[in-house]
């Protein structure tokens, strides 16, 4: 497979070098704006970016960066890495870090809502662009950013939930286990959890504790529903990571009969959809929004495109459901950085 990951990739970057790139990258949701910085071309001289996510422990965020870092190379981009570490006090000074320095443009998913804003607002006063990623740095009302890039965290919640309550046949017993309960993409998530269980009288749900997007938060949470739930369905999980910790729990207690969805279709977490660990995933595509980031800040800086009517400011990059029957497909399009 890796001569054809190999392939693939160096087909893909003889078309992204050139302006039809635009019409390739729009099969893969690929937003117009962002199509014009391919059709732009790679900066023809080097550029700084920063960039941060929640926390390279997540496999997601370790995901978008080798993302990131692949997209920056096509298009001349220096990338430097500011980590979250999952701890909004610590990515605070991060950004606090990245705010006292000079980029070009700079992309961020925050760990929490509201929780860099005044770094963030210091870099935009500078005339730094600035992407905001996955999840709300502040309200797109309260802080003027380059652009949003972000799945529909509602649809993906409410997909794998009414993925699990069809397989149940509309009774069960489930619980659902939240991301950090500040990040707009786990409220977002979990409105779609409760939008299905509304519609479906016959679940019960018995716990919906967050584990903050933390495996050994989320090992601790499964010892304990597993001792005190003696009859637990089906799990959703707001990541995938969360989601295989809690499948290792299941296994040392002979539980494995629990339906488990996730979010972000992972390759670890595709892998467990083929072989009947999970139920199903739903792609959160990382590399989209990460690569994505890349080329918004590229045209922002080399196109001078500002931020306004002409730019969207709130761009959806979406994905699909993952059962077994498409897992194979997924993990093809991932090896290739497309989603």
């Amino acid at each position: 497979m890796t001569d054809a990951v190999n392939k693939g990739r160096r087909d893909f970057l003889s078309v992204a070098s050139v302006g039809g790139a635009a019409a390739a990258l729009g099969v893969f949701g690929i937003s117009p704006a962002m199509a014009a910085g391919i059709a732009a071309g790679r900066s023809e001289k080097p550029l700084k970016a920063a960039f941060s996510n929640a926390g390279l422990q997540a496999t997601w965020c370790a995901q978008g960066k080798s993302a990131a870092e692949y997209w920056g190379k096509l298009f001349n981009v220096e990338v430097t890495w500011f980590d979250g570490q999952l701890d909004a006090v610590k990515q605070r000074a991060a950004i606090d870090n990245m705010a006292s320095q000079k980029w070009d443009f700079v992309a961020i998913q925050a760990f929490g809502i509201g929780t860099l804003t005044q770094p963030v607002q210091k870099m935009i006063d500078a005339g730094i662009p600035v992407i905001d990623m996955d999840t709300l740095i502040a309200p797109l009302d309260k802080i003027n950013v380059h652009a949003f890039l972000a799945p529909d965290n509602e649809f993906m919640g409410a997909s794998v939930t009414q993925a699990l309550v069809a397989k149940l046949g509309g009774k069960g017993n489930m619980i659902m286990t939240q991301g950090a309960l500040g990040h707009t993409g786990a409220q977002g998530r979990a409105k779609g959890f409760e939008a299905v269980v509304k519609q479906n009288p016959g679940i019960k749900v018995l716990d919906t504790q967050p584990a903050d997007w933390d495996v050994t938060k989320t090992a601790r949470l499964w010892e304990t529903y597993l001792t005190k739930y003696p009859q637990i369905d089906a799990a959703f999980f707001h990541n995938d990571d969360m989601a295989l910790a809690a499948y290792n729990v299941m296994k040392a207690h002979n539980r494995t009969n629990i339906l488990i969805g996730g979010v972000d279709a992972m390759p670890p977490a595709i892998n467990a959809v083929a072989d009947g660990r999970m139920f199903a995933t739903v792609r959160n595509p990382s590399c989209r929004i990460h690569g994505g980031a890349i080329i918004a800040g590229v045209a922002a800086v080399t196109a001078g495109e500002k931020t306004g009517p002409g730019i969207p400011k709130n761009i959806i990059a979406d994905g699909p459901v993952v059962t077994k029957a498409n897992a194979p497909g997924m993990l093809w399009m991932e090896d290739h950085f497309l989603i």
